[in-house]
């Protein structure tokens, strides 16, 4: 009998297989401490927020680097004034080529330079337009207009690319278009809007101007639901990927919201954790002698929380999924603190 783990690899329908991983456990410097989020920007860098492990830790920044794990430095440490960030969450590059963070503590949005130079910030707490109760996720469109979905005030707001108010989208509920607590959000190739509605265990679908078009997905553990879904994205097919946070996978949907495919993961060791295990030798033999996929019969079925935690190679805490140009996925693992990548094989 196949494991588990072939099955989630193994199947007609497949879209995606494992390529390579990135990052390494690091509280400050080269690696990352529970990132979050990851930009996949034009000058060929990756942007990758990290939250530390308490709020005041060091390892609040964000992280520069390339796909080879080239290592560019790191900018956004924590702190209240310019320039700094207490709770980055996501992160996007908008057509005048700034890097845009949201941080859920400060209710704020700070723009950045491809060198981590502050330019710019905008936001507040409160529940009126322009204001924000822990702005999560991030986009621009092609008038790089900037949609942030403004997550406990249960909606998405639309600015202009200097932080003015234009539009508010949804309120709490779980009704067509409304949502509860959004989280992370895309624009597809199409030019509408998708949003990983949190709270209701579904994908949402609308407009640029805000109308509602369509939903996918439900509660549960099957194919095609979701148990605290995170973040999507779309491909130029229309098919939808989104990191089923609370099942510890990875789903990918056909443009009608058709099941076919789920990743549990397959991560390899990165550059970074190699080249570490190599020097630190004494860490390097314990690993070699480690049972890395060890027996999990004993736990419960439905608390795949729990298997992540004991198998290395699979997600743990998947938060945020991105497509690059060739349409590769990238897919942030937050307690791994690590990006897995994923090459597409149709």
């Amino acid at each position: 009998m196949p494991s588990e783990t072939e099955t989630f690899t193994k199947n007609e329908n497949n879209v995606l297989e494992y390529s390579f991983s990135l990052g390494i456990l690091a509280m400050e410097g080269r690696g990352f401490e529970y990132p979050t989020d990851i930009a996949i920007a034009s000058n060929g860098r990756l942007y990758v927020p990290n939250r530390a492990r308490d709020a005041g830790q060091r390892g609040v920044r964000i992280t520069v680097l390339d796909e080879a794990s080239e290592y560019y430095g790191t900018f956004g440490l924590i702190g209240n004034d310019e320039g700094q960030l207490i709770a980055p969450m996501a992160i996007t590059e908008d057509k005048l080529k700034r890097i845009l963070v949201t941080d859920e503590y400060s209710n704020q949005v700070s723009a950045f330079d491809h060198d981590g130079n502050f330019i710019m910030r905008w936001g507040e707490y409160g529940d009126g337009n322009g204001q924000f109760n822990t702005p999560s996720g991030i986009v621009t469109d092609h008038d790089n207009n900037v949609y942030i979905t403004d997550t406990r005030n249960h909606r998405i707001q639309k600015f202009t690319e200097d932080g003015h108010f234009i539009l508010s989208i949804g309120n709490k509920g779980s009704g067509a278009g409304e949502m509860d607590l959004p989280w992370g959000l895309t624009i597809s190739p199409a030019g509408e809007l998708y949003v990983a509605d949190w709270g209701n265990d579904r994908i949402l679908r609308f407009s640029l101007e805000g109308n509602y078009i369509e939903n996918y997905g439900s509660s549960g553990i099957g194919d095609g639901e979701f148990r605290r879904p995170s973040g999507v994205a779309v491909d130029n097919r229309g098919y939808i990927y989104v990191s089923d946070w609370g099942n510890e996978r990875v789903q990918v949907l056909d443009e009608k919201g058709v099941f076919l495919q789920k990743l549990r993961g397959e991560s390899s060791l990165s550059k970074w954790a190699a080249h570490f295990l190599d020097t630190n030798s004494e860490e390097g033999d314990a690993r070699k002698l480690a049972n890395l996929e060890p027996d999990t019969s004993f736990l419960d079925a439905h608390d795949p929380h729990a298997e992540s935690a004991h198998i290395e190679k699979f997600f743990w805490a998947p938060l945020s999924v991105e497509l690059d140009g060739e349409g590769r996925l990238f897919v942030v693992d937050s307690n791994r603190h690590r990006i897995q990548i994923y090459n597409q094989i149709s």
